[in-house]
């Protein structure tokens, strides 16, 4: 099955698929504790039994993912001390710390008030309840902002000094942990987070709408993650334009191979909409392009000039194909966002917004569309840093333990077996529970009955409006 493959590429493939797996887990945790402390917050102001049910609901839920999360990274760091511990010892005195931080302040954080937030309602009081609710929120966020401190130094290394046995070593901490694109990087990835977190809520939401139009909590929950993808969207297409543009200044050869730049263009760059790379000819083949965009995107001027891969050493490009069909797939689904938002929008002014099947079956295909955007970015970002672990002063071939392919084939061929068998089964039974409709106890994480606000009459014609929506 590896058959010819070097242990760097196997050891690459092992860390990919570890991190594929591991990344989509947060990606939502991080979104849906926010939502969590947003309903929270709601039921309390509001004492709208709604509020209170879609909590319950959505926080076993959490529970289930958040759990998962944390298994699928422990097994990433296991990988820095084997297949990576040249890169382990060369960038520890400046990642370490970086790394212990966000186990100390975030995930202890999160770890703490998790059971709070899950079963202690009655047994400490709705205030201290719903502050564990928030400190969770907060702790998925200050993750999120080390995790991201750490591979944004990978890609915008600063602050750092190297000693004599050539290990970075630390210089200046503001200047480490707010790198140059540490900023853009993390704003483009929380908002990646809420917008997966409202796709997944929506397409829920839609599934059951299509089968009760009248159900109470559907429709909240709905009405709310349309809310949010009208709101983050733009946002998150503005942010990447800014990441974009950071990305040029310090890492131009991934914007090359984004936007498909084989040559230079000094009068003006097309922005090539789709084609074929051709590694070999170094060309683009059956390229759909608009005459000098690219240069009225990445320097707000149609005749800058752009430099192209032609400036760079054969060595130093990265894989022009996979970044150049995964930044496209993003942005695709990006814009995709955009217009189920907008869609829902038309829909809501219409008193369509409970009563359009054709949305709602567009918002369950969309359900899982964050995750592979979520993915097709992070492939976009860290295949287009290759060939190097620290971006311009440490290569990925310089950063493998000394493993031999065979023992690396091995464990691949191990973690793709478990991981299908365990988080399939996880993702199974995260699929069934969101299959029953809000109200319905699930199996486990039993707190008590659960209050529902039910069917009222109320909810009886298509334009009857829901306190909130």
């Amino acid at each position: 099955m590896f058959d010819g493959m070097t242990a760097e590429t196997l050891a690459r493939m092992q860390f990919a698929f570890t991190v594929s797996f591991h990344i989509i887990f947060p990606a939502f945790s991080i979104g849906l504790a926010s939502y969590l402390a947003v309903l929270n917050g709601l039921w309390l102001r509001t004492r709208d039994e709604i509020y209170l049910t879609l909590f319950n609901y959505w926080k076993k839920i959490f529970a289930v993912a958040f759990g998962m999360g944390v298994v699928s990274g422990i097994v990433m760091s296991y990988q820095f001390g084997t297949n990576w511990s040249v890169f382990s010892d060369k960038t520890g005195p400046v990642l370490g710390p970086l790394m212990a931080y966000e186990v100390l302040s975030a995930f202890f954080l999160e770890a703490g008030f998790l059971g709070i937030m899950l079963f202690g309602r009655d047994r400490v009081g709705e205030k201290l309840h719903m502050f564990a609710t928030a400190m969770v929120a907060f702790g998925t966020l200050m993750s999120a902002t080390w995790i991201l401190s750490v591979n944004s130094w990978m890609h915008t290394p600063a602050g750092y000094g190297i000693n004599d046995v050539g290990q970075f070593v630390p210089e200046d901490w503001w200047q480490i942990v707010f790198n140059p694109s540490f900023p853009y990087r993390l704003t483009h990835m929380v908002l990646a987070a809420y917008l997966t977190t409202a796709l997944v809520v929506g397409g829920v939401g839609g599934l059951h709408l299509l089968r009760n139009r009248s159900d109470a909590q559907a429709r909240r929950m709905f009405s709310m993650a349309m809310w949010m993808l009208i709101v983050v969207a733009p946002l998150q297409i503005a942010a990447g334009d800014f990441h974009g543009i950071n990305t040029l200044e310090h890492q131009p050869a991934k914007v090359m191979a984004m936007e498909g730049h084989y040559d230079s263009h000094p009068d003006g760059a097309p922005l090539i909409l789709f084609g074929i790379p051709n590694a070999e000819e170094k060309r683009i083949d059956y390229a759909v392009q608009i005459p000098k965009l690219s240069s009225l995107i990445l320097k707000h001027d149609l005749n800058a000039p752009l430099d192209g891969l032609d400036t760079v050493p054969d060595g130093d490009e990265p894989p022009v194909a996979m970044v150049f069909w995964s930044f496209r797939v993003m942005v695709a689904l990006g814009f995709a966002m955009l217009g189920l938002g907008v869609w829902s929008v038309w829909r809501r002014l219409r008193g369509r917004l409970y009563t359009d099947a054709l949305l709602h079956r567009a918002a369950i295909v969309m359900g899982p569309m964050g995750f592979v955007a979520v993915l097709a970015g992070w492939i976009t970002t860290e295949v287009g840093r290759q060939p190097f672990t620290v971006y311009g002063l440490l290569r990925t071939a310089d950063s493998l333990a000394p493993v031999a392919a065979p023992a690396v084939a091995a464990s691949l061929l191990a973690f793709i077996v478990v991981y299908f068998f365990i988080f399939g089964a996880g993702t199974f039974y995260l699929l069934r529970m969101m299959n029953k409709p809000a109200g319905t106890p699930h199996l486990g994480l039993r707190d008590g009955p659960i209050r529902t606000a039910g069917t009222t009459p109320a909810l009886q014609t298509d334009r009857d409006a829901i306190p909130g929506e």
